[in-house]
């Protein structure tokens, strides 16, 4: 029993799977443990060379935003109590890796689906749109994602060669409504994300001049 009982609860960040036609939440994926550093990097979208200079600071749309990860798993704590951990006893991480993992992969049902059209003659086989991919990283930040980038380094096994030890990249690219649509649940997700942004701009303190060392702007 903690030492601490009136301590804040931990939140976690994490990936939410949502079926993008009703909105049902498919899978949670809290991580582990959360990350030290998180890097977004934001490219703003402007007129392009060659437009009237007039053009020169007016924005397209909203900036494509990529966000980097690297969080650590660790099942040592988990296979102390193998009453409640069975599949970590058996399998190790492999279970929270393939939970991670088949987020980019089609369902086995999909490709035997597919194999099954192009064998009776179809000519043209539209993928299935996936689940909508969300990271959660507190309640202010819920943003529609695609996985760009995604590494996994296991570091240590058991006697089975079950990984016990892993580190893993992720790599997103945010999702906006120049992507996804006003109409999209990923789009509306998306406005809420920037509106948030707004609204947390709004508390940030105005400077002033002075602080810059000047007393007005020529």
């Amino acid at each position: 029993m903690s030492g601490f009982p009136n301590s804040p609860r931990l939140v976690k960040g994490g990936i939410v799977l949502m079926d993008p036609n009703s909105s049902a939440v498919l899978r949670v994926i809290p991580l582990q443990y959360n990350p030290d550093t998180l890097t977004r990097t934001l490219q703003a979208q402007t007129v392009g060379e060659g437009a009237d200079p007039s053009e020169a600071l007016r924005l397209k749309g909203p900036p494509i935003e990529t966000i980097k990860l690297e969080a650590e798993m660790d099942a040592t704590d988990q296979i102390e109590f193998p009453d409640r951990n069975s599949s970590t006893v058996e399998f190790g991480l492999q279970p929270q890796l393939a939970a991670l993992e088949t987020i980019i992969y089609p369902t086995s049902a999909q490709l035997q689906s597919n194999n099954a059209l192009a064998s009776s003659g179809t000519l043209e086989i539209i993928p299935t749109e996936a689940p909508l991919v969300l990271f959660v990283w507190s309640k202010a930040r819920i943003i529609p994602v695609r996985l760009t980038e995604f590494s996994i380094t296991e570091e240590a096994f058991d006697v089975n060669l079950n990984p016990l030890r892993a580190k893993v990249s992720l790599g997103m690219r945010v999702l906006s409504i120049n992507d996804l649509g006003f109409t999209h649940k990923g789009g509306s997700l998306y406005m809420i994300y920037q509106q948030q942004k707004e609204r947390l701009a709004a508390l940030s303190k105005t400077g002033t001049l002075g602080a810059l060392g000047i007393g007005s702007i020529p």
